[in-house]
């Protein structure tokens, strides 16, 4: 029986190579760098499936020039921002994701930006680093504690709800979350009252949220709605002195108004997984001392990648089985 032809946009970590290859036929991009418009093209004309990342070239203009011998998008993450659903659809393209895969170790990075931008962790390293370090202070690189302080979270889906989880039985933090409406987008999810109720998390205004949490962490999709939903506006609502958090994506939040807000003091800092444009990151926001930044490592652990991956996998064995898709996007 012919193997499907399934395409990997970049290189996946081996256990997920190798059940791939047990399979399908599998064409690898051996040289793991984004493919070029005209090698997503070609991969859409020759491949019955394609493997995709974030940061394919999966736009309008793109999946509009079909028709396309491939049949499903299999993307390796939870964001799909990178592929126009619409067009997928209309294309006759079917879209998955790998939604529950990474909600841990993003909740954990989460955390660890947290504790990064409340106690001066950037600074200190980059301090040892340069050959700065003159020794112990009582008054070097003071920080803020974390314990019995407000954590607003913005998308209290899957990864919000266990960040949530951490900074209140890890770390004693008391959790608001914003309510669907205020947002624009579906930010609770089925299991949100379950997880409001152990942890004692409350429902809240936006502008209450902003105006009160000490810390905001954003856990929102990225899409039309939330483009910017963060701008100088609610940026300028938040707790003089507060912390901001992203984990989701760079584009939820203007980043000239957010380098303003940490510039002027209306923000004492802020942990940053994720940026407009990434991977190019503003040359004023890596200036400031007050901010961490890490290069989009929310699901980087060996495990997660790997879960992701074989997700994807069964996705694609779904699909062409004529089962029922596990993580169905259009």
């Amino acid at each position: 029986m012919t193997k499907p032809i399934v395409v990997l946009t970049r290189r996946l970590p081996d256990a997920v190579v190798r059940a791939a290859d047990e399979r399908f036929e599998v064409r690898h991009n051996m040289d793991d760098r984004r493919f070029t418009v005209a090698e997503m093209e070609d991969a859409l004309r020759s491949a019955d499936g394609i493997i995709c990342t974030l940061g394919d070239p999966l736009s309008a203009g793109v999946l509009g020039g079909g028709p396309w011998r491939t049949r499903i998008l299999a993307n390796f993450g939870a964001g799909t921002d990178h592929i126009d659903l619409a067009a997928a659809q209309a294309s006759g393209l079917v879209v998955t994701n790998t939604p529950g895969a990474l909600t841990e170790a993003t909740a954990d990075l989460a955390m660890a930006l947290i504790l990064m931008a409340t106690r001066r962790l950037g600074e200190g390293e980059r301090e040892v680093r340069a050959g700065k370090w003159t020794g112990w202070r009582p008054t070097h690189l003071l920080g803020n504690s974390i314990q019995g302080k407000i954590l607003g979270i913005i998308g209290f889906g899957r990864i919000g709800q266990a960040t949530a989880r951490r900074a209140h039985f890890g770390f004693g933090m008391n959790i608001i979350y914003a309510g669907r409406n205020e947002v624009g987008v579906p930010v609770r999810s089925r299991t949100s009252g379950a997880a409001s109720q152990e942890i004692d998390a409350k429902a809240v205004g936006l502008a209450e949220l902003l105006g009160t949490s000490d810390v905001i962490s954003l856990h929102a999709p990225a899409n039309s709605e939330t483009f910017g939903m963060l701008g100088a506006e609610r940026l300028g609502l938040m707790k003089k002195g507060s912390y901001l958090i992203n984990t989701a994506r760079g584009n939820l939040v203007d980043e000239p108004a957010l380098i303003e807000a940490l510039k002027s003091g209306r923000l004492a800092g802020a942990g940053l997984d994720v940026y407009v444009g990434e991977p190019k990151v503003s040359a004023e926001l890596l200036a400031l001392e007050n901010v961490v930044t890490l290069p989009h490592l929310g699901s980087a652990t060996t495990e997660t990648r790997a879960a992701m991956g074989m997700r994807a996998i069964e996705n694609l064995d779904a699909f062409f089985a004529g089962g029922t898709l596990l993580d169905p996007v259009t």
